[in-house]
């Protein structure tokens, strides 16, 4: 390669990312799935379009794409709450485990059926096809403008970090089993598979978390190299795993979602830049499958893959979610939800690489069938996913949003840290007085600046929109302090009453008092009740905001939850038919 060419190389990648990012922002108005533009960005630049340039290597695509996976899952990780575990664990773990088999599983016998492969390559299409790209969806519902219901959202965060792992784990077995066909211990094969992925990648990934959430603490690092020894040691972590065969993915997941619970003095540094980190690895991803493919040659396979995806989104995944959701109750229109959010992104597409690489027979219609599914998806499931979340009821106006704070952690001390809060206009802390501050137990303010003065004598004195508040707080009051230095803007649709309700009504209100005041009957064991118990019990005691029961022309909407308990609800009066 002449050094002119190389500058070519490096020009051209740099305008195709250029380009990606510019229609990032214009996809945002009209609703488009973002990695759908790059996908088709990479194949007009690909041998078939305009840009001809010419790229069929399968081991650097796959090398490529591996690393690009694995920094994509670590930031997923690290945006992944601990408190989203309180009620969506157990359902996210068997979506992502059960659902996932009976989505490879029934995939797979379609496949079967509709290509005329054997049982085992069929179920070979049904694992590389059977992991959802939640990072796609949350893209979406971001720039929609609205939040998911905390159940439907925590599930759907969780299953996007534990499900990838499941189906490298289906596919690598099954690639397996298709070279140990004529040996008859296949089901060995698949038991020993299981417990060597899961197993290590659960090990290193919590031993490995453990020790990275440590060396971030405690050593002594410029503030820029804090980011990148978080992306060092997870990369490293998903190396060594995938070395000893195990869930290399699942390892580096589990590592991030340590790294992003733990109190550590530039936490905010590392999630800007992973998260900066994560787009790039997705544009190049995206760019690098969109060239690998040749638009031309899916024509044969277009049929049989569009028979494959309709099974996959209509059938396989619904019946999917409902099997892995039936222990825990979810209401139908959450399931509605989460089986539409079956969206396909670049997992797929990295595992129908694996039979290439390992030699196997009809790779290209693996590849391409693969290819033109994950498209279907794209289109048909990415351009509708805003739309269904309102028509089914699971999304909120959007709550507040965290304000700009500072953040220092104090050296032996790794439960306290000190957070320093502008105060915003029309917040709610504007106008209240400091020395009556509703703080959580173990927090204090530890002054109040104003004009550039540290004010003294200050808990008579009111704070104004001027001030800059510094509390000494536990880890655990920052998402209450947020929302209470949050500018009242932010909320405003929140406060709207337009979704949770006309009225607030206090949780302790007796069911039967407001049954008379408004007109609605009740069931005469439920005369005793709550309206905070009466709800919880319809959500088998784990109502989440936006939950809501309808009671005649009358609404009950949680507004406000802390854990299991619900604090505040709102009442919504329907027009009469």
């Amino acid at each position: 390669m002449t050094i002119e060419l190389t500058y070519q190389y490096i020009f051209g990648a740099a305008i195709l990312a250029l380009l990606c990012v510019v229609a990032s922002a214009v996809t945002r108005r009209v609703g488009a799935p973002v990695l759908l533009v790059f996908l088709v960005l990479g194949m007009l630049a690909g041998e078939d379009g305009p840009g001809g340039i010419r790229f069929d290597d399968f081991n650097l695509a796959f090398l490529f794409g591996n690393v690009a996976l694995a920094v994509i899952i670590f930031d997923g990780g690290l945006g992944t709450r601990k408190d989203t575990f309180r009620v969506s664990l157990k359902p996210a773990l068997s979506l992502a485990t059960v659902g996932v088999l009976l989505t490879a599983a029934i995939t797979g016998f379609a496949a079967y059926l509709i290509l005329g492969l054997s049982w085992q390559e069929g179920l070979l299409i049904g694992a590389i096809v059977g992991s959802t790209d939640a990072a796609a969806v949350f893209g979406l519902l971001g720039s929609a403008g609205f939040e998911l219901k905390e159940r439907t959202g925590a599930t759907l965060e969780i299953e996007s970090g534990s499900n990838d792992p499941m189906a490298i784990f289906l596919t690598i077995t099954l690639v397996q089993v298709l070279h140990l066909e004529s040996q008859g211990n296949q089901g060995w094969t698949i038991a020993s598979e299981l417990v060597r992925q899961m197993g290590l990648g659960l090990a290193v990934g919590f031993t490995g978390g453990y020790l990275l959430v440590r060396a971030l603490q405690y050593l002594s690092l410029p503030a820029t190299l804090y980011p990148l020894l978080a992306l060092a040691g997870g990369i490293s972590l998903f190396g060594v795993t995938t070395i000893w065969q195990g869930s290399g993915f699942l390892a580096i997941y589990i590592a991030g979602v340590m790294i992003g619970n733990a109190s550590l003095s530039y936490s905010k540094d590392i999630h800007r830049f992973h998260d900066g980190m994560a787009w790039l690895s997705q544009i190049g991803m995206f760019l690098m499958l969109g060239l690998l493919i040749t638009p031309t040659h899916m024509v044969p396979v277009i049929l049989p893959a569009l028979g494959v995806a309709a099974v996959l989104i209509f059938i396989a995944r619904p019946l999917a979610v409902i099997v892995s959701l039936l222990p825990f109750h979810f209401p139908w229109r959450e399931q509605a939800f989460i089986s539409w959010c079956g969206l396909r992104g670049a997992v797929p597409i990295i595992l129908a690489l694996f039979p290439s690489l390992a030699g196997l027979e009809h790779t290209q219609i693996y590849f391409e069938l693969v290819f033109f599914v994950v498209l279907v998806s794209l289109v048909i499931q990415g351009w509708t996913i805003a739309p269904v979340a309102k028509w089914l009821q699971v999304a909120l106006p959007p709550t507040t949003v965290e304000p700009e704070f500072l953040h220092v952690l104090i050296k032996g001390e790794h439960d306290k840290e000190l957070l320093v809060y502008p105060v915003g206009k029309g917040s709610h802390a504007e106008g209240s007085i400091i020395g009556r501050l509703l703080l959580e137990e173990g927090s204090q303010v530890v002054g109040v600046i104003r004009q550039g003065v540290l004010l003294q004598n200050t808990p008579k004195q009111k704070l104004s929109g001027d001030d800059t508040v510094v509390i000494l707080a536990t880890d655990r009051s920052r998402q209450s302090l947020s929302r209470f230095f949050a500018p009242s803007s932010q909320d405003q649709q929140l406060e709207s009453g337009h979704f949770f309700g006309e009225f607030v009504l206090r949780p302790d209100a007796r069911l039967a008092e407001i049954a008379h005041t408004y007109g609605f009957s009740i069931e005469p064991v439920d005369t005793d009740l709550t309206v905070a118990e009466y709800i919880a019990r319809q959500f088998h005691d784990k109502p989440v905001v936006g939950d809501q029961v309808r009671l005649g022309l009358v609404s009950l909407i949680v507004r406000e939850t802390d854990g299991n308990h619900i604090i505040s609800v709102g009442l919504k009066l329907r027009p009469k038919p």
